[in-house]
C-alpha cells in the first residue's frame, strides 16, 4: 500500500533531520502503533537510584506523597531536607528545623536520610548542633545562603564535616547575565549567596571534603556551574530540579565526567527521571548517575546504601 501525503511529509521531514544532525531517522509510524513494544516504566525501573537531593516540609502526609513518587520511579533512598528560606537561621530556628527532618525520618527509617542545617556565624552553636544531629542519625549538610562557602567562618564547619567523611551540600546561585557569567546580585540575591567560583575557593582550601553543589536543574546558568567546576576534582552536582533542558545531562558529562554526576529531584520527580533517560549516556554511566557515583562518597563515611 502507498503512503499518504502526509504520511510521505512527515517521512521526508524526518530523514532531513536525520541528514542535518546525524541522528538515524525514527519511524514514528512504527512507535505510534506501538509495534516495537516499548516499555518505559520498564526502562525506568531498571535502575536503582538514590535521591541525592530530597526537599521536604516533614508532614507525614508530605513524606507518604513523596514515598509513594519513590515507589513508583525505583527511588530506594531519599536523602531529605527541610527547605531553607532565606531567614537569619539562628540556633534557635536551625534547631527546630532539624527536629521536624529527625523525627520525619525515624517515621521512615528505611527510606529517608537525614540531613541538617546550621549557620556558621554561630561557631559553638553550630559544632554542637552538628554533633546531637550526628547522633541522631542524620548524615549530611543542607546548606542555604546566610554565609559564604568561601567565607572562613565555614572553615571548621567543613574540618569538622571532613572529618566525619559527610558530603558538604550547599545551595548556590549562577544566574544568567549579559556579558559574562557572573552573578548579578541586584537580581534580589543576597551577597552571602555563593557562586560557581566560591564552592571552588573553598574546595581547593579543603582538597580532602567532598562539595555537593545543588541542582545544575534548579535554574540559573548550568554550562557556567559546570565549566567552573571542571578542574576542581572534589566538587560534584546533582542533576536535579524542574528544568530540563536539552543537553544539560550530556553537558555536565562533557565537563565534569561520568564520575561526579548525582542523581536528585528537589521534587520534580518524573523530569528528573526522565532527562536522564533522555540523555546520551550510556548504560554504565546512567547507572553511575543514579545511583553508584553517589553510594560510592556515602560509603567513605560508613553511610552507603546496600
Amino acid at each position: 500500500m502507498g503512503m499518504t501525503r502526509r504520511e510521505f511529509s512527515l517521512s521526508g521531514t524526518v530523514s532531513i533531520f536525520g541528514l542535518m544532525t546525524g541522528v538515524p531517522p525514527i519511524d514514528f509510524r512504527t512507535r505510534a502503533s506501538g509495534e516495537n513494544n516499548f516499555d518505559l516504566m520498564k526502562e525506568v525501573n531498571k535502575y536503582r537510584k538514590i535521591d541525592a537531593y530530597a526537599t521536604s516540609n516533614m508532614t507525614l502526609d508530605q513524606i507518604k506523597d513523596q514515598i509513594d513518587f519513590a515507589d513508583r520511579l525505583s527511588i530506594e533512598k531519599m536523602f531529605v531536607g527541610m527547605p531553607m528560606l532565606p531567614i537569619k537561621a539562628t540556633p534557635e530556628e536551625f534547631r527546630s528545623i532539624n527536629d521536624k527532618v529527625i523525627k520525619g525520618v525515624k517515621a521512615y527509617p528505611d527510606r529517608l536520610v537525614g540531613e541538617f542545617t546550621i549557620n556558621p556565624t554561630y561557631k559553638k552553636e553550630a559544632i554542637d548542633e552538628i554533633n546531637r544531629c550526628v547522633d541522631n542519625g542524620l548524615v549530611g549538610t543542607r546548606l542555604y545562603n546566610q554565609v559564604k562557602i568561601s567565607d572562613p567562618l565555614y572553615e571548621p564547619i567543613i574540618e569538622k564535616l571532613s572529618a566525619l567523611k559527610m558530603i558538604v551540600f550547599m545551595h548556590g546561585e549562577c544566574q544568567l547575565g549579559v556579558g559574562g557569567y557572573r552573578m548579578k546580585y541586584d537580581a534580589g540575591k543576597l551577597t552571602s549567596t555563593s557562586t560557581p567560583e566560591d564552592f571552588v575557593a573553598a574546595a581547593k582550601k579543603f582538597p580532602d571534603a567532598n562539595f555537593q553543589f545543588a541542582h545544575i536543574g534548579g535554574g540559573g546558568d548550568w554550562e557556567c556551574m559546570c565549566k567552573t567546576f571542571e578542574h576542581t576534582p572534589n566538587i560534584y552536582v546533582d542533576t536535579g530540579g524542574s528544568n530540563n533542558e536539552e543537553n544539560m545531562i550530556d553537558f555536565a558529562l562533557k565537563y565534569l565526567g561520568e564520575d561526579r554526576l548525582f542523581f536528585g529531584t528537589d521534587n520534580s520527580y518524573y523530569q528528573s527521571v526522565g532527562k536522564v533517560l533522555a540523555s546520551n549516556l550510556n548504560e554504565g554511566q546512567k547507572r553511575k548517575l543514579f545511583f553508584d557515583n553517589y553510594n560510592a562518597l556515602l560509603k567513605k563515611g560508613g553511610f552507603g546504601v546496600n
